[in-house]
Protein backbone atom coordinates (compact mmCIF):
# COMPACT_ATOMS: atom_id res chain seq x y z
CA UNK A 1 0.00 0.00 0.00
CA UNK A 2 1.48 3.38 -1.04
CA UNK A 3 2.08 6.19 1.44
CA UNK A 4 -0.59 8.42 -0.15
CA UNK A 5 -3.18 5.65 -0.07
CA UNK A 6 -2.37 4.91 3.58
CA UNK A 7 -2.67 8.59 4.51
CA UNK A 8 -6.03 8.82 2.73
CA UNK A 9 -7.29 5.71 4.53
CA UNK A 10 -6.20 7.05 7.93
CA UNK A 11 -7.80 10.42 7.17
CA UNK A 12 -11.11 8.68 6.39
CA UNK A 13 -10.82 6.63 9.57
CA UNK A 14 -10.14 9.80 11.58
CA UNK A 15 -13.30 11.53 10.37
CA UNK A 16 -15.38 8.40 10.89
CA UNK A 17 -14.15 8.23 14.51
CA UNK A 18 -14.75 11.98 14.87
CA UNK A 19 -18.33 11.65 13.70
CA UNK A 20 -19.04 8.62 15.87
CA UNK A 21 -17.37 10.08 18.96
CA UNK A 22 -18.96 13.50 18.93
CA UNK A 23 -22.33 12.07 17.91
CA UNK A 24 -22.15 9.86 20.99
CA UNK A 25 -21.39 12.93 23.11
CA UNK A 26 -24.42 14.78 21.67
CA UNK A 27 -26.61 11.73 22.32
CA UNK A 28 -25.47 11.58 25.96
CA UNK A 29 -26.29 15.29 26.42
CA UNK A 30 -29.70 14.75 24.81
CA UNK A 31 -30.49 11.88 27.18
CA UNK A 32 -29.51 14.08 30.11
CA UNK A 33 -31.71 16.93 28.85
CA UNK A 34 -34.69 14.61 28.41
CA UNK A 35 -34.52 13.94 32.14
CA UNK A 36 -33.71 17.44 33.49
CA UNK A 37 -34.84 19.99 30.85
CA UNK A 38 -38.46 21.02 30.11
CA UNK A 39 -39.76 19.54 26.81
CA UNK A 40 -40.14 22.95 25.12
CA UNK A 41 -36.38 23.51 25.33
CA UNK A 42 -35.29 20.06 24.08
CA UNK A 43 -34.98 20.97 20.40
CA UNK A 44 -33.01 24.12 21.12
CA UNK A 45 -30.73 22.27 23.50
CA UNK A 46 -30.14 19.53 20.92
CA UNK A 47 -29.31 22.21 18.35
CA UNK A 48 -26.84 23.86 20.76
CA UNK A 49 -25.18 20.51 21.50
CA UNK A 50 -24.90 19.73 17.79
CA UNK A 51 -23.30 23.10 17.02
CA UNK A 52 -20.89 22.59 19.93
CA UNK A 53 -19.99 19.14 18.59
CA UNK A 54 -19.35 20.44 15.08
CA UNK A 55 -17.17 23.21 16.52
CA UNK A 56 -15.26 20.61 18.56
CA UNK A 57 -14.76 18.45 15.46
CA UNK A 58 -13.15 21.36 13.62
CA UNK A 59 -10.98 22.41 16.57
CA UNK A 60 -9.77 18.88 17.35
CA UNK A 61 -8.95 18.36 13.67
CA UNK A 62 -6.54 21.26 14.08
CA UNK A 63 -5.22 19.66 17.26
CA UNK A 64 -4.60 16.46 15.31
CA UNK A 65 -2.47 18.45 12.83
CA UNK A 66 -0.44 19.80 15.76
CA UNK A 67 0.07 16.28 17.13
CA UNK A 68 1.24 15.06 13.71
CA UNK A 69 3.82 17.86 13.56
CA UNK A 70 5.40 16.87 16.89
CA UNK A 71 4.93 13.10 16.55
CA UNK A 72 8.58 12.47 15.70
CA UNK A 73 9.77 14.54 18.67
CA UNK A 74 10.49 13.00 22.03
CA UNK A 75 7.94 11.79 24.56
CA UNK A 76 8.34 14.89 26.76
CA UNK A 77 7.58 17.20 23.83
CA UNK A 78 4.49 15.18 22.93
CA UNK A 79 3.39 15.16 26.57
CA UNK A 80 3.70 18.94 26.94
CA UNK A 81 2.04 19.62 23.59
CA UNK A 82 -0.84 17.34 24.58
CA UNK A 83 -1.51 19.16 27.87
CA UNK A 84 -1.04 22.71 26.61
CA UNK A 85 -2.55 22.03 23.18
CA UNK A 86 -5.66 20.56 24.77
CA UNK A 87 -5.87 23.55 27.10
CA UNK A 88 -5.59 25.95 24.15
CA UNK A 89 -8.38 24.20 22.25
CA UNK A 90 -10.55 24.11 25.38
CA UNK A 91 -9.84 27.83 25.89
CA UNK A 92 -11.31 28.49 22.43
CA UNK A 93 -14.16 26.02 22.64
CA UNK A 94 -15.56 26.80 26.10
CA UNK A 95 -16.52 30.44 25.36
CA UNK A 96 -18.25 29.31 22.15
CA UNK A 97 -20.19 26.66 24.08
CA UNK A 98 -21.20 29.09 26.80
CA UNK A 99 -22.17 31.84 24.36
CA UNK A 100 -24.44 29.66 22.20
CA UNK A 101 -25.95 28.08 25.33
CA UNK A 102 -27.99 31.27 25.74
CA UNK A 103 -29.92 30.46 22.55
CA UNK A 104 -32.64 28.29 24.19
CA UNK A 105 -33.47 31.07 26.66
CA UNK A 106 -34.08 33.92 24.24
CA UNK A 107 -32.05 36.19 22.04
CA UNK A 108 -28.30 35.80 21.89
CA UNK A 109 -26.74 38.57 24.01
CA UNK A 110 -24.05 40.93 22.80
CA UNK A 111 -20.51 39.98 23.72
CA UNK A 112 -20.24 43.29 25.60
CA UNK A 113 -23.04 42.12 27.90
CA UNK A 114 -21.38 38.77 28.70
CA UNK A 115 -18.73 38.66 31.42
CA UNK A 116 -15.46 36.74 31.12
CA UNK A 117 -16.60 34.61 34.01
CA UNK A 118 -19.68 33.53 32.09
CA UNK A 119 -17.67 32.76 28.95
CA UNK A 120 -15.00 30.66 30.68
CA UNK A 121 -17.29 29.01 33.21
CA UNK A 122 -16.72 25.23 33.45
CA UNK A 123 -13.46 25.43 31.46
CA UNK A 124 -11.63 23.15 33.91
CA UNK A 125 -14.64 20.98 34.70
CA UNK A 126 -16.04 20.37 31.22
CA UNK A 127 -14.21 21.41 28.06
CA UNK A 128 -10.60 20.86 29.20
CA UNK A 129 -11.18 17.32 30.59
CA UNK A 130 -13.22 16.48 27.46
CA UNK A 131 -10.46 17.61 25.10
CA UNK A 132 -7.89 15.73 27.20
CA UNK A 133 -10.08 12.64 26.90
CA UNK A 134 -10.22 13.17 23.14
CA UNK A 135 -6.42 13.45 23.05
CA UNK A 136 -6.05 10.27 25.07
CA UNK A 137 -8.34 8.36 22.71
CA UNK A 138 -6.49 9.81 19.73
CA UNK A 139 -3.13 8.54 20.98
CA UNK A 140 -4.58 5.15 21.92
CA UNK A 141 -5.95 4.72 18.40
CA UNK A 142 -2.71 6.09 16.91
CA UNK A 143 -0.54 3.63 18.84
CA UNK A 144 -2.91 0.79 18.01
CA UNK A 145 -2.67 1.62 14.29
CA UNK A 146 1.13 1.71 14.51
CA UNK A 147 1.13 -1.61 16.36
CA UNK A 148 -1.09 -3.16 13.68
CA UNK A 149 1.09 -1.71 10.92
CA UNK A 150 4.24 -3.16 12.50
CA UNK A 151 2.49 -6.49 13.01
CA UNK A 152 1.36 -6.52 9.37
CA UNK A 153 4.88 -5.57 8.28
CA UNK A 154 6.35 -8.38 10.36
CA UNK A 155 3.85 -10.90 8.98
CA UNK A 156 4.55 -9.67 5.46
CA UNK A 157 8.29 -10.11 6.01
CA UNK A 158 7.72 -13.63 7.34
CA UNK A 159 5.50 -14.44 4.37
CA UNK A 160 8.08 -13.14 1.88
CA UNK A 161 10.84 -15.11 3.60
CA UNK A 162 8.62 -18.20 3.64
CA UNK A 163 7.73 -17.73 -0.04
CA UNK A 164 11.39 -17.22 -0.94
CA UNK A 165 12.26 -20.46 0.84
CA UNK A 166 9.52 -22.34 -0.99
CA UNK A 167 10.60 -20.74 -4.25
CA UNK A 168 14.14 -21.94 -3.69
CA UNK A 169 12.85 -25.44 -3.07
CA UNK A 170 10.67 -25.33 -6.18
CA UNK A 171 13.49 -24.29 -8.46
CA UNK A 172 15.81 -27.09 -7.37
CA UNK A 173 14.92 -29.16 -10.43
CA UNK A 174 16.93 -32.31 -10.77
CA UNK A 175 19.82 -31.42 -13.12
CA UNK A 176 20.00 -35.08 -14.18
CA UNK A 177 16.48 -34.82 -15.61
CA UNK A 178 17.45 -31.81 -17.75
CA UNK A 179 20.73 -33.40 -18.80
CA UNK A 180 19.07 -36.71 -19.76
CA UNK A 181 16.27 -34.93 -21.63
CA UNK A 182 18.63 -32.71 -23.62
CA UNK A 183 20.82 -35.72 -24.32
CA UNK A 184 17.76 -37.64 -25.59
CA UNK A 185 16.80 -34.70 -27.83
CA UNK A 186 20.36 -34.57 -29.17
CA UNK A 187 20.22 -38.29 -29.93
CA UNK A 188 16.93 -37.87 -31.82
CA UNK A 189 18.38 -35.01 -33.87
CA UNK A 190 21.46 -37.07 -34.76
CA UNK A 191 19.17 -39.94 -35.75
CA UNK A 192 17.26 -37.51 -38.00
CA UNK A 193 14.10 -38.02 -35.94
CA UNK A 194 13.45 -34.32 -36.12
CA UNK A 195 9.69 -34.53 -35.58
CA UNK A 196 10.08 -36.49 -32.37
CA UNK A 197 12.90 -34.19 -31.22
CA UNK A 198 10.75 -31.14 -31.89
CA UNK A 199 7.80 -32.71 -30.04
CA UNK A 200 10.00 -33.55 -27.06
CA UNK A 201 11.51 -30.05 -27.03
CA UNK A 202 8.03 -28.49 -27.11
CA UNK A 203 6.89 -30.60 -24.16
CA UNK A 204 10.05 -29.76 -22.23
CA UNK A 205 9.43 -26.07 -22.89
CA UNK A 206 5.83 -26.31 -21.64
CA UNK A 207 6.90 -28.24 -18.58
CA UNK A 208 9.65 -25.78 -17.64
CA UNK A 209 7.37 -22.79 -18.28
CA UNK A 210 4.73 -24.27 -15.98
CA UNK A 211 7.28 -24.96 -13.24
CA UNK A 212 8.66 -21.41 -13.41
CA UNK A 213 5.47 -19.43 -13.97
CA UNK A 214 3.64 -20.61 -10.85
CA UNK A 215 4.44 -19.35 -7.38
CA UNK A 216 5.40 -22.07 -4.89
CA UNK A 217 2.39 -21.18 -2.75
CA UNK A 218 0.01 -21.35 -5.72
CA UNK A 219 -2.51 -24.14 -5.92
CA UNK A 220 -4.01 -25.68 -9.04
CA UNK A 221 -6.64 -28.31 -9.60
CA UNK A 222 -5.47 -31.90 -9.46
CA UNK A 223 -6.67 -32.27 -13.08
CA UNK A 224 -4.28 -29.47 -14.08
CA UNK A 225 -1.46 -30.99 -12.06
CA UNK A 226 -2.03 -34.34 -13.76
CA UNK A 227 -1.78 -32.70 -17.20
CA UNK A 228 1.59 -31.25 -16.21
CA UNK A 229 2.71 -34.62 -14.89
CA UNK A 230 1.76 -36.18 -18.24
CA UNK A 231 4.09 -33.70 -19.96
CA UNK A 232 6.89 -34.91 -17.72
CA UNK A 233 5.98 -38.56 -18.31
CA UNK A 234 5.83 -38.05 -22.09
CA UNK A 235 9.36 -36.66 -21.95
CA UNK A 236 10.57 -39.63 -19.91
CA UNK A 237 8.79 -42.05 -22.28
CA UNK A 238 11.13 -40.97 -25.05
CA UNK A 239 13.98 -42.28 -22.91
CA UNK A 240 12.36 -45.43 -21.59
CA UNK A 241 9.83 -46.19 -24.33
CA UNK A 242 7.85 -49.36 -23.46
CA UNK A 243 9.80 -49.83 -20.22
CA UNK A 244 7.73 -47.03 -18.64
CA UNK A 245 4.08 -47.89 -18.11
CA UNK A 246 1.52 -45.60 -16.44
CA UNK A 247 -1.79 -46.45 -14.74
CA UNK A 248 -4.19 -43.77 -13.50
CA UNK A 249 -7.02 -44.25 -11.02
CA UNK A 250 -8.41 -40.79 -10.31
CA UNK A 251 -11.77 -40.31 -8.63
CA UNK A 252 -13.87 -37.74 -10.52
CA UNK A 253 -14.43 -35.67 -7.39
CA UNK A 254 -10.70 -35.64 -6.66
CA UNK A 255 -9.94 -33.91 -9.97
CA UNK A 256 -11.44 -30.72 -8.53
CA UNK A 257 -9.17 -30.74 -5.48
CA UNK A 258 -6.66 -27.88 -5.20
CA UNK A 259 -3.08 -29.05 -4.72
CA UNK A 260 0.31 -27.30 -4.58
CA UNK A 261 1.92 -26.94 -7.98
CA UNK A 262 4.56 -29.51 -8.94
CA UNK A 263 3.42 -31.90 -6.20
CA UNK A 264 3.40 -35.10 -8.25
CA UNK A 265 6.50 -34.65 -10.40
CA UNK A 266 9.13 -35.30 -7.67
CA UNK A 267 7.22 -38.42 -6.56
CA UNK A 268 7.02 -39.73 -10.11
CA UNK A 269 10.68 -38.88 -10.66
CA UNK A 270 11.56 -40.86 -7.53
CA UNK A 271 9.78 -43.94 -8.91
CA UNK A 272 11.47 -43.58 -12.30
CA UNK A 273 14.88 -43.26 -10.66
CA UNK A 274 14.60 -46.20 -8.25
CA UNK A 275 12.13 -48.51 -10.00
CA UNK A 276 12.02 -47.99 -13.76
CA UNK A 277 15.64 -47.16 -14.56
CA UNK A 278 16.95 -49.96 -12.32
CA UNK A 279 15.08 -52.67 -14.22
CA UNK A 280 15.82 -53.93 -17.72
CA UNK A 281 12.14 -54.63 -18.25
CA UNK A 282 11.06 -51.34 -16.70
CA UNK A 283 7.95 -51.15 -14.60
CA UNK A 284 4.61 -49.57 -13.91
CA UNK A 285 3.84 -46.37 -12.04
CA UNK A 286 0.34 -46.16 -10.60
CA UNK A 287 -1.12 -42.77 -9.68
CA UNK A 288 -4.36 -42.74 -7.71
CA UNK A 289 -6.44 -40.07 -5.98
CA UNK A 290 -9.46 -40.41 -3.71
CA UNK A 291 -11.46 -38.24 -1.34
CA UNK A 292 -11.85 -39.72 2.14
CA UNK A 293 -13.56 -37.74 4.91
CA UNK A 294 -12.77 -34.32 3.38
CA UNK A 295 -9.16 -35.40 2.82
CA UNK A 296 -7.46 -35.82 -0.53
CA UNK A 297 -5.45 -39.04 -0.57
CA UNK A 298 -2.85 -39.17 -3.34
CA UNK A 299 -0.73 -42.22 -4.01
CA UNK A 300 2.19 -42.79 -6.35
CA UNK A 301 3.17 -46.47 -6.40
CA UNK A 302 5.65 -48.49 -8.41
CA UNK A 303 6.54 -52.17 -8.77
CA UNK A 304 10.25 -51.73 -8.21
CA UNK A 305 12.36 -53.27 -5.43
CA UNK A 306 10.92 -51.02 -2.75
CA UNK A 307 13.09 -49.94 0.17
CA UNK A 308 14.57 -52.85 2.17
CA UNK A 309 15.23 -50.68 5.23
CA UNK A 310 11.64 -49.50 5.34
CA UNK A 311 9.66 -51.19 8.11
CA UNK A 312 5.95 -50.50 7.74
CA UNK A 313 4.90 -46.90 7.12
CA UNK A 314 7.55 -44.19 7.34
CA UNK A 315 7.57 -40.41 7.17
CA UNK A 316 10.21 -40.43 4.48
CA UNK A 317 13.25 -39.70 6.64
CA UNK A 318 14.97 -42.62 4.97
CA UNK A 319 14.91 -40.55 1.75
CA UNK A 320 16.39 -37.46 3.40
CA UNK A 321 19.34 -37.50 0.98
CA UNK A 322 17.07 -37.00 -2.03
CA UNK A 323 16.43 -33.38 -3.03
CA UNK A 324 13.00 -34.04 -4.59
CA UNK A 325 11.43 -35.89 -1.65
CA UNK A 326 13.03 -33.52 0.85
CA UNK A 327 11.58 -30.55 -1.03
CA UNK A 328 8.12 -32.10 -1.09
CA UNK A 329 8.26 -32.69 2.66
CA UNK A 330 9.38 -29.11 3.33
CA UNK A 331 6.80 -27.58 0.98
CA UNK A 332 3.93 -29.56 2.50
CA UNK A 333 5.10 -28.55 5.97
CA UNK A 334 5.29 -24.90 4.90
CA UNK A 335 1.85 -24.84 3.26
CA UNK A 336 -0.20 -27.15 5.49
CA UNK A 337 1.80 -27.27 8.75
CA UNK A 338 0.39 -30.20 10.75
CA UNK A 339 -2.62 -30.68 8.46
CA UNK A 340 -0.93 -33.13 6.12
CA UNK A 341 0.69 -36.55 6.00
CA UNK A 342 3.51 -37.85 3.83
CA UNK A 343 3.92 -41.62 4.19
CA UNK A 344 6.14 -44.24 2.56
CA UNK A 345 5.45 -47.96 2.62
CA UNK A 346 6.45 -51.12 0.78
CA UNK A 347 3.69 -52.86 -1.16
CA UNK A 348 3.02 -56.51 -0.33
CA UNK A 349 3.67 -57.46 -3.97
CA UNK A 350 6.82 -55.36 -4.11
CA UNK A 351 7.46 -51.75 -4.88
CA UNK A 352 7.15 -48.48 -3.02
CA UNK A 353 3.94 -46.61 -2.21
CA UNK A 354 4.14 -42.87 -1.46
CA UNK A 355 0.96 -41.48 0.10
CA UNK A 356 0.14 -37.78 0.46
CA UNK A 357 -2.86 -36.69 2.53
CA UNK A 358 -3.90 -33.03 2.47
CA UNK A 359 -7.17 -31.18 3.23
CA UNK A 360 -9.73 -31.39 0.43
CA UNK A 361 -9.98 -27.87 -0.91
CA UNK A 362 -12.08 -27.94 -4.04
CA UNK A 363 -11.83 -25.60 -7.02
Amino acid sequence: MSSNTLDLLRSKQFWVFQLLGWSTWVLMLLLRDIIFVPPEYLFSRALVSSVSAVTAMVLTAGLRTLYKLVWERGFIVRFLVTWFGSFGIALIWQPIRNYISFIPFGEVPSLRDVSAGDLFDNLFFSSYPLILLWSGLYFIIKYYQLFQAEKEKSLRSEFLAHEAQLLMLRYQLNPHFLFNTLNAISTLVLASANDRANEMLTKLSKFLRYSLDHSPVDKVSLAHELETSKLYLDIEKVRFAERLRIELDIEKKAELAMVPTMLLQPLIENSIKYAISQSETGGTIRISAQIKAETLVLQVADDGPGVPLLDGENDGSVFSQGVGISNIRNRLQGIYSLKHKLKFSNADSGGLIVTVEIPYDRQ
